[in-house]
């Protein structure tokens, strides 16, 4: 190991953790060509320590790497975002029974909080935020675990288009989904997996097939 490693493994999270979030942001769009040498001037950071970040967020699914050519933040057409859809459909369910059993008094009064917080609040940027940090705190009593990996990813690779979905329909939508975040905290409070699931896959097929209607959003 070099002298250098610890500080280029230090600055591999820095820069991974701000292109992260530039990503989920919608700062750096689908298609987007992430530039490693204009990262690391704006780092201070030799090529090492941006390559090991842009490889972190290609295993997280926000990367797409080209042999050769270089690294796009991931891009998805409609057929292969239905897919996403239709695979967390099968996977999310599964795991939130498994979370389930772990969730606490204390982290469902936080998911009622984000559920309420979201009902209170009209902008999608922090509808979008809140809405990730609740679906993916509902999931949080499973621990770490390859199942937990995947749907991470999905929502990775997903964020984008949901983000678009909620600009384009709007208000229109909104209730549906409240009521639907307000009845997963009912059914976690009265510890039922069953009525969960089913709320769950209606939840993420109703987002599809928004989408579905809206192929602009993948031109």
């Amino acid at each position: 190991m070099t002298e250098d490693s610890p500080r280029d493994s230090v600055l591999s999270h820095r820069i991974a953790d701000s292109l992260r979030a530039a990503i989920l942001d919608d700062e750096l769009t689908p298609g987007s060509r992430i530039r490693q040498e204009e990262i690391a001037a704006r780092f201070g950071a030799s090529r090492i320590p941006v390559r090991e970040a842009i490889r972190m967020l290609h295993a997280d699914g926000l990367v797409t790497l080209v042999a050769n050519s270089g690294a796009w933040v991931t891009g998805l057409t409609l057929a292969e975002c239905s897919e996403h859809y239709r695979m967390r459909e099968r996977v999310e369910p599964l795991l939130l029974r498994s979370s389930m059993e772990n969730l606490d008094d204390v982290a469902i009064a936080a998911l009622q909080r984000l559920a309420d917080e979201m009902e209170a609040n009209s902008d999608v940027s922090a509808f979008i935020r809140l809405d990730r940090r609740f679906h993916l705190g509902t999931y949080a009593g499973a621990g770490r675990s390859y199942l937990r990996e995947v749907v991470e990813r999905l929502w990775n690779t997903t964020q984008h288009y949901r983000r678009a979905y909620s600009l384009v329909t709007g208000a229109a939508v909104l209730p549906s989904t409240h009521m639907e975040h307000q009845l997963l905290v009912d059914c976690l409070r009265r510890r039922d997996p069953d009525d969960a699931e089913r709320i769950l896959v209606t939840h993420i097929r109703r987002t599809r097939l928004e989408l579905e209607r809206h192929p602009d959003l993948f031109a």
